[in-house]
């Protein structure tokens, strides 16, 4: 399978899986409930593949791993932290085991959920160990690329992407910060704003960068234009399925699978060259948004006259 960065230079756009911490609890919420979403790697990792033959079967042609928490830092939390290689590797194994080589498989690595110094008790030394050790077992069992997610402090993500890097310089390597919408723009709840992680995150080794979590997807929209004000590099955007409500059966997220594809539009229409879900989505909505994105491309080809732009931001 070409390399994704090949596939986007030439103006693919890819579709990402969605939620998998959802679909986690209803499967097996009794079996991880009082630890972490991580637990289920060890014990019943046919979960797993079930999930992603679920998100395969959609449409998503990148399918993450469930290693959101897989650092040793995040792990030791669950008193895991021994487990890091085993966690993270079997969640690789049980990805492929389904997609073989019709999906990406993304190496999915979270915020640690400790601070740095001097906010918090963690050096730079610390941290870059801590995301190396996840990085080797992701790299180590066979990922297609890493992505560092859902990162809000500017300097763990550089850590992360750095990490990686030093693993394997050439493995591809998203970087993803989750913003939150003030008065002055988009900034995540360490103060930092899009133009400063656009340039930092280039700067560490990203090869693709964007937004995930925290918002719907029209806030997104706003988000991924002022990327690509900022970036030349391929945009990759996850939103949630908007903000839930808590109900009797739980959480609601309100933005259906229909609405979500068809906003999706003007995702493509700003240059995003992966669109995929995060809290809230499912297989139906990753299937929809596979429906438009496919939808588009076609339309492009058959516009014999002009062009779509592509995804690293048109020309």
């Amino acid at each position: 399978m070409e390399s994704i960065l090949t596939r986007l230079a030439t103006g693919q756009r890819l579709v990402a899986d969605g939620a998998i911490g959802s679909l986690l609890l209803q499967r097996a919420g009794e079996l991880i409930k009082g630890s972490c979403p991580e637990t289920i790697n060890l014990t019943r990792s046919d979960i797993l593949s079930e999930i992603a033959g679920l998100y395969l079967e959609a449409g998503a042609q990148i399918i993450q791993t469930n290693t959101f928490g897989g650092s040793p830092l995040k792990l030791a939390d669950s008193r895991l932290d021994a487990e890091t290689e085993a966690i993270n590797a079997t969640a690789v194994l049980a990805v492929k085991q389904v997609t073989g080589d019709r999906a990406l498989v993304l190496g999915s690595c979270g915020p640690s959920g400790k601070l740095l110094k001097p906010f918090g008790k963690v050096s730079p030394g610390e941290m870059f160990e801590n995301y190396t050790r996840q990085m080797a077992a992701l790299i180590g069992a066979g990922v297609d690329l890493i992505c560092v997610e859902t990162m809000t402090d500017i300097e763990e993500a550089k850590i992360a992407v750095r990490a990686a890097k030093a693993i394997s310089p050439s493995l591809p390597v998203a970087a993803t910060m989750t913003f939150d919408a003030k008065p002055r723009g988009f900034y995540t709840i360490m103060g930092i704003g899009i133009e400063r992680a656009a340039r930092e995150l280039e700067e560490a080794g990203a090869e693709i960068l964007g937004s995930n979590c925290g918002n719907g997807i029209e806030k997104m929209i706003l988000i991924a234009r002022e990327f690509r004000t900022h970036t030349s590099l391929p945009l990759i955007i996850q939103s949630n399925a908007g903000l839930p409500s808590t109900g009797p059966d739980g959480l609601h997220y309100p933005e259906t699978p229909e609405f979500m594809a068809e906003k999706s539009r003007e995702l493509i229409e700003a240059g995003v060259a992966i669109i995929g879900g995060c809290c809230g989505t499912t297989p139906e909505h990753i299937r929809q948004i596979a429906r438009v994105v496919t939808a588009y491309k076609e339309s492009c080809w058959g516009n014999k006259g002009g062009t779509c732009g592509v995804a690293t931001g048109g020309e």
